[in-house]
């Protein structure tokens, strides 16, 4: 693939997922389709969402790239009945439960209670993904730890000590995670998390020419 299409955090706002492809120029001899996680939570329709990426997943199955974000880590921890964290609940949880016509006391009743298409995609999801000399994750890297020894748990978590460092990891970091009004463009990453679901855009970078499109 020679260009590269990086959508940030979509939390359920299935509308502007909707309207943002209606603006990509795509080829798709030659176009790729990176996701940076977080697809449910908090907006007003998660199941849409997913499905909406399956759906475009099976037209175009070359041109898709779906990664992990802390979000759907915690909807899948809920459904087995693993510890999970309260802000599952308390910060968008609620939304996907209903999206899927769930509620609390479905913790730990098993992956079963949603389509079978949805699980394989939530858990085939990837950490990260390597496009030229750019790295995709959804949260970010731990700074002075090479690429190839960072931990899921960084990736899919971490905050203000990646977003404050200047640290040269030998790719520049594509990330999701944490909100910005305009993409954070500086020379060792670029987050693109642009608060779609609190009233701000859905972002798409593209790559490698470090362009915007924005729903």
């Amino acid at each position: 693939m020679e260009r590269a299409f990086i959508i940030g955090d979509i939390h359920g706002s299935i509308d502007k997922l909707e309207n943002l492809f209606n603006k990509i120029p795509v080829d798709w001899t030659k176009d790729l389709f990176i996701f940076l996680g977080d697809y449910i939570d908090r907006g007003p329709d998660p199941k849409a969402v997913v499905q909406f990426l399956i759906d475009l997943r099976l037209r175009h199955p070359e041109n898709f790239i779906f990664l992990k974000g802390n979000h759907e880590v915690m909807f899948m921890d809920f459904l087995q009945g693993k510890d999970i964290s309260p802000a599952f609940l308390q910060f968008g949880g609620k939304n996907t439960l209903k999206s899927y016509e769930l509620d609390s006391g479905d913790f730990g009743k098993g992956t079963d209670l949603i389509p079978p298409s949805h699980l394989e995609f939530l858990l085939n999801l990837r950490t990260s993904h390597q496009f030229g000399p750019f790295f995709m994750v959804h949260a970010g890297v731990r700074p002075k730890v090479p690429l190839a020894l960072q931990r899921e748990e960084d990736m899919l978590w971490i905050r203000d000590e990646f977003i404050r460092s200047n640290f040269d990891w030998g790719k520049r970091i594509i990330f999701g995670h944490t909100v910005f009004e305009v993409p954070l463009i500086q020379k060792n990453k670029i987050g693109i998390d642009t608060g779609a679901v609190y009233g701000g855009r859905l972002t798409c970078l593209i790559l490698p020419v470090v362009d915007f499109i924005f729903s």
